[in-house]
């Protein structure tokens, strides 16, 4: 079994990127009188919802035989996503997170469940959120499942809540349409089209056995994503951005090992494309780039077991 530290850096990385984005308008706060913060309920949400989290964290961690050495890292690192999402809220604010479990779980799958249910609670928020808090949500979303996983639960399933993307069929976008947003949907087209050229790389270096068997999956999953923008983008009017011809890799891909490593970095570029695409898109379909970033973070985490 891998180090939590190994295991959950993913976790961290998101936080990272995510928390340069909140907390200021770049105006010097000596010369600007604070103003109301219209995330204000929002943030009072996911700091409640993140402390049922770390109680149930500390609950775990104080029964006899706990996993102190699994548990430390995640509960951390719980912690700084409740210090990212608590910017510019009085200290000890926080409101009662609605379905909150009575009793604190008292094993590993039972906290696991606790960390799906707080990443929905994030996700239910993602419409009522300005841009920038909008991303750090979905991020620390995508670290609550990555957790969960961490804790043994099976992978998430696709999330029925996901806005779905129209057909080229469809009537044309309304106003809440993601058309302003169209720059990062071309940009998350181009990553794709990126990682599907990527994987074919993969596959090509791996031996015959379960791991070329997940790149298959993979790849058919950035297949689906790729097509799905593209639809989207037909729909708004626009030519989507065609696939190059062909896409320098990082590094050489040689054998498997490396070919391991590169499917771990295509991964890994796309949770901080489909973060910015969070922020950048309209309400009605902040979800779909949501799930996005979190199966992108999932199929890391799984690159790193190999």
């Amino acid at each position: 079994m891998q180090p939590p530290s190994r295991r959950t850096f993913l976790a961290l990385g998101l936080i990272t990127l995510t928390t340069a984005c909140t907390g200021t308008d770049g105006t010097d706060a000596a010369t600007k009188a604070p103003a109301p913060d219209p995330d204000a309920p929002v943030r009072l949400r996911a700091v409640a919802a993140t402390d049922t989290l770390l109680s149930a964290y500390d609950a775990l961690l104080g029964t006899p035989g706990a996993r102190t050495a699994l548990l430390q890292p995640l509960r951390a690192e719980t912690a700084q996503h409740r210090a990212a999402l608590a910017q510019g809220i009085p200290a000890g604010s926080g409101t009662p997170t609605p379905g909150a479990p009575t009793t604190a779980p008292s094993t590993s799958a039972a906290l696991a469940t606790l960390e799906r249910q707080t990443a929905q609670s994030h996700l239910a928020d993602l419409d009522a959120a300005r841009p920038p808090l909008a991303r750090l949500l979905a991020s620390i979303a995508a670290a609550n499942a990555l957790h969960a996983t961490t804790l043994g639960a099976p992978p998430d399933q696709p999330d029925p809540a996901t806005t779905p993307i129209p057909s080229p069929s469809a009537t044309a976008p309304s106003a809440t349409s993601p058309g302003t947003a169209l720059p990062a949907l071309q940009q998350a087209l181009s990553a794709e089209h990126a990682a599907v050229y990527g994987y074919g790389v993969v596959g090509a270096h791996l031996p015959d056995d379960q791991q070329r068997a997940d790149a298959r999956t993979y790849y058919a999953a950035h297949q689906a994503q790729r097509d799905a923008w593209q639809r989207l983008l037909t729909t708004l009017g626009t030519t989507p951005t065609p696939a190059a011809g062909g896409y320098q890799l990082p590094f050489p891909v040689t054998d498997a090992p490396t070919a391991t490593k590169l499917a771990a970095h295509l991964e890994t570029r796309l949770t901080t494309v489909y973060a910015d695409l969070v922020a950048d898109l309209p309400t009605p379909h902040r979800r779909t780039a949501a799930t996005a970033l979190r199966d992108c973070t999932l199929r890391a985490l799984s690159l790193i077991h190999i």
